[in-house]
């Protein structure tokens, strides 16, 4: 087990209290839901980007870099910078997938590392995204469990894949090229996870792992950040299954990325993304007979049509997740791309009363 103490104690004792009692609900998906509202350059930028550079003033403890959403590159569609602009947008979005039920809320933290923020030239945000991010959802978290004191309610601080991969070249007429390193990959985390974890995170997330040597520097970076703050706070891993090959992108079965990643002693391990609930079950059921901890499963409201949008109804997914979980395979369960409220809120009504996963360890003591 892990040595170091709990960094929110009390917290992790409900949370941990709350798995064993039932499934508990991660809610939907953040950039589906912020499509809706059909924003434009100036939501993006707001006051703080309006004349093309952050315009905080010298002196504020701000560290400026190179660019600072500069004018002459587009900040659209850079959906974790909200966080800072239009952060009421976001927090609408973390309420509303509360009251349809989830225990648990993902920060909008998906792209805020160096890697994906340089694509803005927005490096110099990224702890000051997660921060805002871990900040925005504690306050959505706590305002929620307010009114439902006997339900607590926790932020996963999300880290996600980045745009890069440390095992594959991206050139194919050179295999030994690699774009990003171990290293690399360490250092950008850890600005990351320094963010969430002062922003108020009860979890981290490294997720939708494609790449399990990405999510082993994140792994790194993330025992790295614990040592140096002398406590931890329980970690969940969740890959993603690329194809109907049934592997990661950087080719690992599902049981194969549990062995990489399993020295990490997650909270959770699970899959999101990429497949539909039906499509993905094999590969949860897989997690489910091999994991000594929870298990987790957040799918896509099915696979995408041809306009790229997602068809699967609410009452849908709902049905074969609720499989899923009186097949005793869930302790944990959500949604992803396509998702929103109304799936939440069917698939939490769905898993209510279902008894979640017993963990390998109950079961031999039952024995």
């Amino acid at each position: 087990m892990h040595a170091l103490p709990w960094l929110h104690p009390e917290r992790v004792a409900k949370l941990l209290r709350a798995l064993e009692q039932r499934i508990l609900v991660i809610d939907g998906a953040m950039g589906t839901m912020i499509q809706r509202h059909g924003l434009e350059e100036d939501d993006y930028r707001g006051q703080r980007f309006a004349q093309g550079y952050d315009s905080l003033p010298a002196g504020d403890g701000h560290v400026h870099g190179p660019g600072c959403g500069h004018a002459g590159h587009d900040l659209k569609g850079n959906n974790d910078l909200l966080l800072l602009t239009r952060p009421e947008i976001i927090a609408g979005i973390h309420t509303a997938y509360l009251e349809a039920g989830a225990d648990l809320v993902e920060t909008n933290t998906f792209n805020a590392t160096s890697v994906s923020q340089a694509d803005y030239h927005l490096q110099h945000l990224v702890y000051e995204l997660n921060k805002a991010g871990a900040q925005v959802a504690r306050q959505c978290c706590d305002a929620v469990e307010a009114t439902t004191p006997d339900r607590p309610r926790f932020v996963i601080g999300v880290l996600g894949p980045t745009s890069r991969t440390a095992s594959i070249s991206p050139n194919v007429n050179d295999p030994g090229f690699r774009n990003t390193s171990f290293d690399e990959l360490r250092t950008t985390y850890r600005e990351a996870i320094d963010g969430l974890i002062d922003g108020g995170a009860d979890t981290l997330m490294v997720e939708t792992i494609f790449d399990t040597l990405n999510a082993k520097a994140a792994l790194f970076a993330i025992e790295e950040a614990f040592d140096a703050r002398g406590a931890r706070l329980p970690v969940m891993i969740s890959g993603t299954i690329t194809d109907a090959s049934g592997r990661t992108l950087s080719g690992q079965t599902a049981e194969a990325f549990y062995a990489s990643v399993a020295h990490g002693q997650p909270l959770s391990i699970g899959f999101n993304c990429a497949l539909g609930a039906t499509d993905m079950r094999p590969h949860v059921e897989t997690l489910a007979q091999v994991s000594s901890g929870y298990v987790s499963a957040h799918p896509n409201a099915g696979l995408p049509n041809a306009f790229g949008e997602y068809d699967e109804t609410p009452e849908e997914m709902a049905a074969t997740l609720k499989e899923f979980a009186t097949s005793g395979l869930l302790n944990l369960v959500g949604g992803c791309c396509g998702t929103t409220p109304a799936h939440i809120k069917a698939i939490a009504e769905a898993v209510a009363g279902v008894p979640p996963r017993a963990l390998p360890q109950a079961q031999e003591q039952a024995a």
